[in-house]
């Protein structure tokens, strides 16, 4: 009997690890059509329709949710902060990928934990220990390297996409302090604040979509809802602990998409960055799970 729970655990977290790994292709493949959409659109037109559609995929949700539910938010001015850094973080990574290879704006994005970890005494009043602080030392290390080639090369798109990373982070802060509020809200108020703001940003710039790239820009919408939704089933297969570390695969994700369709080539301080940037992002959340055990 004990090995049959076994092999169902083991089961459950095997199909766990390949929802997770399939929700970060997902996110990779949206990245990438993003990066191909706004060669040609302008990123208010590929928020608007993206955000569209994202919002169609969600009414089942909603329906299970509850309007009193969805609208009825606690916490209403951190729910609108929330809003407003995930809006300027999309904005910011749909228009510095015009300009910088996929993978090293995915590279400066991965360090949003890290900053997250860095920020955590002071905003949340969370402890940090030694190791940790060696580890966002190590972090920081990395994104400077990192840095070198494209702040030479390219001064505002890595600007911009410095303040993205920093609005993601601020993002997923505030959203800790939201843990009671249901995911399907936090998801819908956040696609219905990058809508309302491409929906303004439309107005600057319109081009018509062809055929095609309409149903592309559909399908962003609903390859990020089909991301967000395969990281939720995984993470109700599997504990955090197995699950988490396996976002880092969005990285060798971007440089594959950016060689086949876009022949971006990362150059080596980049990629060392990178990796320096997933050890210590991994070490950070090890030592997470470990005192979280503990107590």
């Amino acid at each position: 009997m004990a090995g049959g729970v076994a092999t169902g655990t083991g089961n459950r977290v095997r199909l766990g690890i390949a929802i997770m790994l399939l929700g970060m292709l997902m996110f990779s493949l949206n990245d990438a059509m993003g990066k191909w959409l706004v060669a040609t659109y302008s990123v208010g037109q590929v928020l608007l329709i993206r955000s569209l559609f994202a919002l169609l995929i969600l009414i089942p949700f909603i329906w299970r949710l509850g309007l009193p539910r969805l609208f009825g938010v606690d916490r209403p001015r951190i729910q609108g902060l929330r809003v407003a850094f995930a809006t300027a973080e999309v904005f910011c990574f749909y228009w510095a990928v015009q300009y910088l290879p996929l993978a090293n704006v995915m590279t400066y994005w991965l360090a949003a934990p890290i900053l997250t970890a860095a920020l955590a005494p002071i905003l949340l009043r969370e402890k940090v220990g030694l190791w940790q602080w060696a580890a966002i030392a190590v972090g920081f290390v990395g994104v400077l390297i990192a840095l070198s080639p494209s702040v030479s090369l390219y001064l505002w798109p890595t600007v911009v996409a410095m303040i993205g990373m920093t609005c993601f982070t601020f993002m997923m802060i505030t959203g800790r302090s939201l843990r009671g509020t249901p995911d399907v809200a936090l998801v819908f108020w956040q696609n219905a604040g990058a809508g309302v703001a491409g929906l303004v940003l439309s107005f600057f710039s319109w081009t018509q979509p062809t055929g095609p790239d309409f149903v592309l820009l559909g399908l962003l919408g609903i390859v990020a809802m089909t991301a967000h939704v395969c990281v939720t089933r995984a993470l109700k297969l599997a504990d955090a602990a197995i699950i988490a570390p396996f976002q880092y695969s969005l990285l060798p994700f971007a440089i594959i998409w950016g060689w086949l369709f876009f022949r971006d080539v990362p150059p080596p301080s980049m990629l060392l960055g990178g990796v320096i940037i997933f050890a210590a992002g991994f070490f950070l959340f090890v030592i997470d799970q470990r005192s979280k055990k503990a107590s």
